[in-house]
């Protein structure tokens, strides 16, 4: 399957949380301030900011695939990884963050608790599992379908967003549960302290990997291990004296390799052999976009 399709396809996966956390976020947020539910308040926040965060992967999908050009001569792949970064940022800061306040509110804050609203606000979780779950199951289906596709930050963030709102929407549940039973508004709290905790966590793993792309991450060990194998084998080079990769993009990639050649070559021969390996890593892995071979020692009366 080529990038494009592939792309496609995590745009609907996208647009489906998309669409499923607009409605979720409206609907959480009236029921949160009808029935006064600091948890249900709590998991409006989470849904807001995983409703910005799609927008910010609908960019990204866009922006990546623009080709290279004089400013970015490598190409814009590394923008799915910034634009991620900018997502992950949403989920502390819009989610996490409020949701910690809401918990605290509720631990010190002074109000008349009632519980008027409690049932539309557990009906309106109840949708909202439904709708999540839903999302969710779209974007595992497509990850098990594409196992390539476990790369994509955007797929891994809409994975990593709908997990923890379905984990989100059961803590909150809970929490206003056990307010109705026991009529302690502090198992609320309880449950927007841990949703806010769910939030950091998530966060934080989403930005790990975002940074860790956008400084210029290698390839898959494995990978780099067959590459220096390839050009072990090839009876011109003596040695590999360094191998360096980096990852462009999801589709790109980047090689350069410091090897030492067999003494008795003249300029022509290593043009020629020069060409003929970098023409072979590219048919092996096509998405190598760039191999650079850095020649150490190469001696002879004409050599380079």
């Amino acid at each position: 399957m080529s990038r494009r399709q592939s792309d496609g396809r995590t745009r609907v996966t996208v647009l489906v949380a998309l669409v499923a956390n607009l409605v979720i976020a409206a609907a959480k947020a009236v029921g949160g301030l009808a029935a006064g539910s600091p948890a249900l308040l709590s998991e409006a926040a989470h849904s807001v900011a995983d409703t910005l965060n799609e927008v910010f992967l609908l960019v990204a999908l866009r922006r990546s695939r623009r080709p290279a050009d004089t400013l970015h001569p490598f190409g814009y792949g590394k923008e799915r990884y910034f634009w991620a970064l900018l997502a992950a940022v949403g989920i502390f800061v819009m989610g996490g963050c409020f949701s910690f306040y809401q918990g605290v509110n509720a631990l010190v804050g002074d109000r008349d608790e009632t519980l008027a609203g409690y049932a539309a606000g557990l009906a309106v979780l109840f949708v909202a599992l439904l709708a999540e779950g839903s999302s969710l199951l779209r974007a595992l289906h497509q990850l098990r379908r594409r196992r390539g596709e476990g790369r994509d930050p955007a797929l891994r963030t809409v994975i990593a967003e709908d997990s923890s709102a379905v984990v989100g929407v059961l803590l909150a549940m809970a929490g206003m549960g056990l307010h109705l039973v026991t009529g302690q508004m502090a198992w609320e709290a309880a449950a927007s302290l841990a949703i806010g905790l769910l939030l950091v966590f998530v966060a934080y793993r989403l930005g790990r990997e975002a940074r860790d792309r956008l400084i210029g991450e290698s390839v898959d060990p494995g990978l780099s291990a067959r590459m220096r194998e390839l050009l072990s084998a090839q009876p011109e080079i003596d040695n590999v004296a360094d191998l360096l990769t980096m990852r462009l993009g999801l589709d790109s990639a980047l090689v350069a390799a410091r090897v030492d050649l067999a003494p008795g070559l003249d300029s022509e021969e290593i043009e020629l052999i020069c060409m003929r390996i970098k023409r072979s890593i590219r048919n092996v892995w096509p998405e190598v976009d760039h191999v650079f071979l850095d020649i150490t020692e190469a001696p002879g009366p004409d050599s380079v």
